[in-house]
Formats: structure tokens, C-alpha cells, sequence
């Protein structure tokens, strides 16, 4: 599979590129950093240092600065200062290429229509502005998997919204409404059950080798974030498991759904919205959240012994 990776690492977003590189059947062939778990710059510049860690030669270019409607917010707090709990290290070798990650994104799809797949691993701005540039795009890609959202489950930023759909909103709702026929919404009611516990955190623990020895640095800030949440050793695995339920499909189930985001709520905005009552009339129907639009593939249940197996034997290629 041939992937066009858009994400801000990040700590997970980090453990996902690792993950990737792993695996034989994956091909990372460009990458556009985005604002979220820090501003986009930044994004690049630690996208950067982990592929040049796992020895992955692609280019990366930078992607939007702020959300399209909303001041920009990131999230230090949960991943660190330099968006790898501190263990960024020295500046990457290589620097960022001067087209932005829309246009990337967009030249690329042109280039190879049909062939390449795209995982989103952030907020979407860049993808909705790459359905501006490009309307087609929804017809040019091969597949889109999305880490984001709460169908079903409670948010993680506020009670209604994860966190990537609510650092852009709009920016969300034009990219679930653009039409793109074979998308896969992997949110929180999925990757909120991949949770590494003591006993796996402890297993990775002993892996040799310098990818190990960074992940595991990453693995400890997260587990020490998520511990005073949870009061016990641990993590959630959101992007690694977008990324490894976009190459395995069969780690989930699913339901296919129109979907919405919140745009003007009060207390609900950037949640996802999807009118699941079982309505027969076609005249009712179009006035709720989601009518018309092309259904989304959600992922639902995961089988996270198979995944966390998955993790494990990625981090242990050294």
C-alpha cells in the first residue's frame, strides 16, 4: 500500500510512522505535517526526525498553520514541549520541501490517480483544503482512513468531541461531506479500547536496539500522562491503531453511517452527528445531520490483543 501520511506529531503519531515502517506491505511516499498536538512547523520538523530514525526516505512538506474558522490550539500538555516528551533530540537532517501539504497532496493524487491512500492522523485541515484546491480528490485517492472523531463514545477534549475534530471543526465536516467513497473513520469509539497496559509497556521495555530505545521514550511520557488520568500504567494507542487498522481491515468491525460534525453548538461543537433512527420517510430524512452524503465506514469493536501484537512486533525491527 502506498500512503500519503498527514499528521503533528505527536507522541502516538510517532509510534504510528514506527509502525509503518515495519511493515512490508506499507510504502510512506510523502508526508504533510498539520497543526494539532503542536503547531505545524513543528510537526514537520519531528515528522522529520522520525523517518529519518526508521529510514524512511519521503518528502515532507508543511501544512496549515491554524484551523480554517477557529484560533489555533495544541496540546503541549499531553505530548510535551517538543511534541515527543522530550526526547526530540538534535534537528533532523533534512528539511521540509517549499510546496505546502495540500499541494502536496493534491500534485500527488493528480500524479497517480487511484494508487495512493491517505491516512489522516490529525486535525483535516489540510485535506479540506485540498478538496478546495482539488474537488476531484475524493475520486483521485484509492482510500482514506481518518483518525478522528466520537461516534458513539464520549469525547476526549470536551464531553461531545475528540480532540482532531474539534482543533478544526469545519475543516472536518467539509472533508466527511466531500464524497469520498471509500473513507474510514477510525474515532475514539475504536481506538478509546486500545489501551497498553503495565505488562505490554513492560514487555517492550526489554527490546533491544535504537528504535526500541525510542519508543520507549515516547511510551513513558504517554503512560505517565495517561496515569494520572486512569490511576494505573498505561496508554491509548489512537494513530498506531488507525495505522494498523488501515492495513489490516479485519482488526475491527464496523458500521456504515452519514455522518456530520457540530459546527454552531454551544457546548457540542466539533462532535460528531448521525441521525441512526430507523425513519422510512425519505421527506424526513433529508433534514437531518448527514442526509445526502456519501456513508462513512466506522470502525466499532477491535480486536486489540491482535493489534497490541501487531505493536509489539513493529517495535521489536531494529
Amino acid at each position: 500500500m502506498r500512503i500519503i501520511l498527514d499528521t503533528d506529531p505527536g507522541v502516538d503519531d510517532a509510534l504510528a510512522i514506527m509502525y509503518l515502517a515495519a511493515q512490508e506491505d506499507a510504502e510512506i511516499v510523502a508526508v504533510g505535517s498539520v497543526h494539532g498536538n503542536v503547531p505545524s512547523p513543528l510537526a514537520a520538523q519531528n515528522a522529520l526526525r522520525v523517518i529519518e530514525l526508521v529510514g524512511i526516505d519521503a518528502p515532507v512538506a508543511v501544512g496549515a498553520a491554524r484551523p480554517l474558522a477557529q484560533p489555533l490550539q495544541t496540546a503541549e500538555f499531553v505530548h510535551g514541549a517538543d511534541g515527543l516528551g522530550g526526547r526530540a533530540g538534535a534537528a533532523p537532517r533534512g528539511k521540509p520541501v517549499s510546496e505546502s501539504a495540500a499541494e502536496q497532496l493534491v500534485r500527488l493524487a493528480r500524479a497517480e490517480p487511484g494508487e495512493l491512500t491517505l491516512l489522516a492522523l490529525g486535525p483535516l485541515t489540510n485535506i479540506a483544503l485540498a478538496v478546495l484546491l482539488e474537488p476531484d480528490l475524493p475520486k483521485l485517492l484509492r482510500s482514506v482512513v481518518v483518525m478522528g472523531g466520537a461516534v458513539s463514545a464520549p469525547g476526549n477534549i470536551t464531553p461531545y468531541a475528540d480532540a482532531n475534530f474539534f482543533h478544526d471543526p469545519e475543516a472536518a465536516d467539509l472533508v466527511l461531506g466531500a464524497g469520498f467513497g471509500d473513507l474510514t473513520l477510525v474515532g475514539l469509539d475504536a481506538t478509546e479500547q486500545a489501551r497498553a497496559g503495565d505488562e505490554w509497556l513492560t514487555a517492550v521495555r526489554t527490546l533491544p536496539g535504537a528504535r526500541a530505545e525510542f519508543a520507549n521514550g515516547l511510551l513513558e511520557h504517554y503512560a505517565g500522562f495517561y496515569s494520572q488520568m486512569f490511576g494505573t500504567r498505561g496508554c491509548t494507542l489512537h494513530d498506531p491503531l488507525a495505522a494498523a487498522i488501515m492495513l489490516d481491515p479485519k482488526l475491527a468491525t464496523y458500521r456504515e453511517l452519514s455522518l456530520a460534525v457540530e459546527l454552531t453548538g454551544t457546548h457540542t461543537r466539533g462532535q460528531v452527528l448521525s441521525d441512526q433512527r430507523p425513519i422510512a420517510s425519505d421527506a424526513y430524512i433529508t433534514s437531518t445531520a448527514g442526509a445526502g452524503r456519501v456513508p462513512v465506514r466506522v470502525a466499532e469493536t477491535v480486536d486489540v490483543p491482535r493489534f497490541l501484537e501487531q505493536m509489539y512486533e513493529a517495535l521489536k525491527v531494529s
